[in-house]
């Protein structure tokens, strides 16, 4: 035994011989011997140790409870600490998912802001099959004034006899869009092993002009039209290939009818087509490659959506693009691209209006074929302050027959686009060019007029604008349009849905500012001003058969309030109004200086 032990105990047991015998005497005068003292020489058993009861204070009867110390206010349940060898050991759980749920906090189904099995949150079924649900609801209302032809069967007011009839005209449209993603995979660092995904749009739209034979080509059916579709704009399965570094740089393919975009802008090629598409990044997502075939769909005439009781068209288009972040600056993105677009359709097709799509009602009108490529350079991104977006393609090949001639011709073009911003607070200004070159010679066996595959621009104001929004006809020169409907170029095409690309046009000039106002978080306010002129105008005055035409289209003017109540996409509502003020063309096309516009009412809700 040591001897510090031994002393201790010998200490201890002569003290308690003391207080044994003198308790008695001090309990005689008054006195009082501590019970802990008395415990703590083993005299009286202590109690169980409780380490919570010591802690919490007492109080008199008649005095108010003192406030108890936060180490008991946040256990209220006076649980246990956990035992000591148990301390920092994991312990497993059945469902990581749904721990909240196991603690009883639960949100409703159908609230996308907290937990949700029908947003992705957690799994559908298994522990990794997740399951997202998107719907949206588009309400557009858009009184409108184009120009509007009269036709062979005039109609019954006065003056109808006229070339150009009443410019009015009111288009409503709502469309529904569910969509639909189930997939594999933990998403949180790496794309999906597997994904399925589903869209429908759900249309209904109702246009009222006044003029007869505007919308439809039997007259008897008047000057409204109603129609209903359903398309199928997504419906892909994804599969990743196989991931090719510990920063899950993958490879991946996708095939089926699925979104893609060409360039940054929409300028070339931006639509949801049949196709396969090999895509993925290397070096940490410096490099993304995407290597694609889509064969081209119908679509119906009045709403757009892809009509799959139609067989696909005969049109493929092959892409190849490489994007390069960082360069040659670091905050700007590069990206090449290669194109051929190779297109077979050599017989009539005639649209659910009755009115033929293919070939255009311009030129000779024979069906013709064509093979071309575009080769392009796209960019992205900001120099310090200023942002920038940049466009060029040259495009090459050869159509047979040409639109104005028998012979076959020699497809030559191309086409640039810039727009610069910088933000001031809480403004941004921005300035934009662009550039379509034109055909000058429409007999010539050169067509230097450029043409997109099917363009969707955001740009200059995007449909803000009276020019991209609208389809202008080319009245008296063929039943084509001088700008398709959501179009900057001046193709003359007969639609952008379902006609053919045409390099004999008049090409396209634009210089154009605009600004953006954030008023508040939820209130944007856009302006844009486009000074607008055809490259050249030989093609004009060969299908009008006129010796004069003029270059500059007009002045396009245009402001748009964007609000967004909750500070989310969920909720979106849009008003705009444009007008084109016609300049010289314009007035050579149409006899008259009639200022055109357009108000544009939408209402976007997604859940």
């Amino acid at each position: 035994m040591r001897t510090g032990h031994f002393r201790r105990n010998a200490l201890t047991s002569a003290l308690a011989a003391t207080l044994a015998l003198i308790a008695p005497a001090l309990h005689a005068q008054g006195g009082s011997v501590s019970i802990g003292w008395l415990q703590l020489i083993g005299l009286i058993p202590a109690p169980a140790y409780d380490p919570y009861e010591s802690q919490i204070p007492r109080r008199r009867p008649g005095h108010p409870p003192e406030a108890l110390p936060m180490w008991v206010e946040q256990n209220p349940d006076a649980l246990n600490p956990a035992p000591v060898d148990q301390v920092g050991n994991f312990v497993p759980v059945p469902d990581r998912w749904r721990i909240m749920e196991s603690l009883g906090v639960n949100t409703p189904w159908y609230d996308p802001y907290n937990q949700n099995v029908l947003k992705g949150d957690k799994p559908m079924f298994g522990d990794s099959w997740f399951f997202s649900m998107t719907g949206i609801s588009d309400t557009l209302l858009e009184p409108r004034g184009i120009p509007t032809p009269v036709g062979p069967q005039s109609g019954p007011d006065a003056g109808s006899n006229d070339v150009l009839g009443n410019t009015d005209q009111l288009i409503f449209a709502q469309t529904a869009i569910p969509s639909f993603l189930l997939y594999e995979g933990d998403t949180s660092f790496k794309p999906p092993d597997i994904e399925f995904k589903a869209t429908l749009a759900f249309n209904y739209n109702r246009v009222r002009t006044e003029e007869v034979r505007a919308l439809q080509v039997d007259p008897t059916y008047g000057r409204t039209r109603d129609d209903g579709f359903v398309g199928v704009q997504e419906l892909f399965v994804t599969k990743d290939l196989r991931t090719v570094s510990a920063r899950y740089d993958v490879d991946e393919v996708r095939v089926g009818i699925q979104p893609f975009s060409s360039d940054f802008r929409g300028f070339l090629f931006q639509d949801n087509q049949l196709g396969v598409r090999f895509f993925g990044n290397r070096d940490n997502n410096y490099w993304q490659y995407n290597l694609a075939w889509f064969r081209r769909l119908e679509k119906d005439i009045n709403s757009g959506l892809n009509d799959l009781s139609k067989g696909p068209r005969k049109d493929d288009v092959f892409l190849a693009s490489l994007y390069r972040q960082d360069f040659p600056f670091t905050g700007f993105v590069s990206q090449a691209i290669f194109a051929y677009n190779r297109n077979r359709e050599d017989s009539s097709f005639y649209d659910s209006n009755g009115f033929i799509q293919r070939p255009a009602a311009i030129g000779r009108e024979f069906p013709r074929t064509y093979d071309v490529g575009y080769l392009g350079y796209n960019g992205d991104g900001h120099f310090g302050r200023l942002n920038l977006t940049v466009s060029a393609y040259a495009v090459v090949g050869k159509q047979k027959p040409g639109v104005f001639v028998a012979q076959d011709t020699d497809v030559r073009a191309g086409f640039l686009a810039a727009e610069a911003s910088m933000d001031f607070d809480w403004i941004r200004l921005r300035g934009s060019l662009a550039w379509a070159s034109g055909d000058d010679d429409a007999y010539d066996d050169r067509s230097t007029g450029y043409d997109a595959i099917f363009e969707n621009p955001i740009f200059a104001g995007a449909d803000t604008s009276y020019w991209i929004r609208q389809n202008l006809p080319l009245i008296g020169g063929g039943g084509v349009a001088l700008a398709g409907r959501n179009g900057l170029l001046a193709n003359l095409h007969s639609s952008k849905e379902q006609g053919q690309s045409n390099f004999d046009n008049p090409g396209l000039q634009l210089i154009g500012i605009g600004a953006d106002f954030d008023v508040t978080p939820q209130s944007r306010i856009s302006t844009n001003i486009n000074e607008l002129w055809f490259d050249d105008t030989e093609i004009l005055k060969v299908a009008r058969a006129t010796a004069d035409v003029g270059r500059n289209i007009g002045t396009d003017l245009s402001v748009a309030w964007t609000w967004r109540p909750q500070d989310t996409q969920n909720i979106i509502l849009r008003l705009s109004a444009a007008t084109l003020l016609p300049g010289q063309a314009l007035k050579d096309l149409y006899g008259t200086d009639t200022r055109y516009y357009t108000v544009l009412g939408n209402m976007i809700f997604t859940y």
